[in-house]
């Protein structure tokens, strides 16, 4: 798949929000365009206007790491969006490997992960890929991703339920900020792999159905997503505020492990609990046939 329209939108987008004296600039008058002319972006790359320009109308293959450190540099792109325009460079080469793919309807976690999964008692933790599918997950995770389990597609979809489903605006309390990470989670994912005809279709189906999703892909924002807290507001437990870290997994490229946390002794603590034990008393109902011996004893 082509991807000369994303290069070129991304690098726009990212010229287009420095300012001349953001980097030593004059701001001079006149500027038919926001932010730095590609002239001047050439200048502080130290590369000619004619090869800036090429790579800006999306001909990135062959751009040398050099040239790209250079180019992060001139727009003073973050580790997130350096990372991506890499990407979208390597993306971009003839020999470019696709990254592994694995069909998250017929994906199964082998059964040591899924033993590691439930071992995680005190919090939610699940496996999703870059297209935010959950793939695996501990029965905490299942109870409180609840809501997303219960869509009608085959496969729960964390961005699917963000956009399309009105529960989220009560499962987000700020749903403008979720909805901005999932986004950028996504273009990241699209940048790594334009070739994903499933994450294509996922991007279709939500800018044709959803206002706010549409908007958000066009700011091409990108973002590493590693750790922070996050606060939510659970149907069956109320406000829950958690710690999460998601974690690369060595053994599945791609893939990412997530684990979420509450402060010790919080009431966000005693929230999950809770939550632990209503699941433990409605197995049948979350789909969970394995017994919930370890979250019972949470709950106790």
């Amino acid at each position: 798949m082509d991807n000369r329209d994303e290069v070129r939108e991304f690098l726009v987008s990212r010229r287009a929000r420095v300012k001349p004296e953001d980097v030593g600039l004059p701001p001079g008058s006149a500027r038919r365009v926001p932010g730095l002319r590609r002239a001047e972006v050439a200048f502080l790359a130290s590369v000619s206007v004619e090869y800036y320009t090429k790579l800006e109308r999306g001909a990135i293959s062959g751009a040398s790491p050099e040239v790209l450190d250079a180019i992060a540099r001139a727009l003073r792109l973050d580790d997130a969006e350096r990372a991506h325009l890499f990407d979208l460079a390597q993306a971009a080469a003839p020999q470019a490997r696709p990254p592994r793919r694995r069909n998250p309807k017929t994906w199964a976690p082998h059964t040591g992960l899924q033993w590691a999964l439930d071992a995680v008692t005190a919090g939610p933790a699940f496996v999703r890929n870059g297209r935010m599918d959950l793939l695996a997950w501990n029965p905490l995770a299942r109870a409180f991703y609840m809501d997303v389990f219960d869509m009608p597609e085959a496969v729960p979809n964390i961005a699917r339920f963000q956009f399309l489903d009105q529960r989220s605006r009560d499962f987000y309390p700020d749903w403008d900020a979720f909805a901005d990470v999932a986004v950028s989670i996504l273009r990241t994912e699209a940048g790594r792999d334009p070739r994903n005809k499933d994450l294509h279709d996922l991007i279709g189906e939500l800018s044709t159905r959803s206002e706010e999703f549409r908007r958000r892909w066009g700011a091409h924002n990108v973002r590493h997503h590693g750790s922070g807290l996050k606060t939510f507001h659970h149907s069956v437990v109320g406000d829950v505020t958690i710690a999460y870290e998601g974690l690369e997994m060595a053994a599945e490229p791609g893939l990412t492990l997530t684990i979420y946390s509450a402060e010790p002794g919080s009431p966000s603590a005693e929230r999950l609990q809770l939550l632990a034990s209503w699941a433990a008393s409605h197995r049948e109902e979350l789909g969970l046939p394995i017994a919930l011996d370890r979250a019972d004893r949470l709950a106790e």
